[in-house]
């Protein structure tokens, strides 16, 4: 069983991210943002952090580029959750660390394979 931390300022998203993973097996963490999930994981080791990009306060592509500083977290995978295919969002993601990208809407089998993919066994 792995700890994933989803976080996204959509409640709905959230729930539905959680429960695709704890269905799976996984225990989930959430949060509503970037600022609540860097807190989040100085008090929890997370697995995996997926993210949405565009929310208030800390964005997805700041809370990377943080999580990254962290040397618990310089290995860790993060995933981007986004409904942008933007190609200039994609890199600065992967300038900021990020691990893959999931683009929004997406079915629970494509984020388990996505999970399944980036987290190691």
């Amino acid at each position: 069983m792995k700890r994933i931390l989803t976080v996204d300022d959509a409640a709905t998203m959230r729930k539905m991210v959680g429960f695709t993973l704890k269905s799976a097996g996984h225990q989930v963490l959430e949060a509503a943002d970037g600022i609540e999930a860097f807190d989040t994981v100085q008090r929890n080791q997370v697995d995996l952090v997926i993210t949405d990009v565009n929310m208030p306060r800390m964005d997805g592509i700041e809370l990377t580029r943080r999580l990254r500083t962290l040397p618990a977290y310089r290995s860790v995978p993060i995933v981007l959750l986004t409904t942008e295919s933007d190609p200039a969002k994609k890199s600065a993601g992967r300038a900021a660390g990020a691990t893959g990208w999931i683009v929004k809407p997406f079915s629970q089998d494509q984020l388990l394979a996505v999970v399944s993919k980036v987290l190691p066994n």
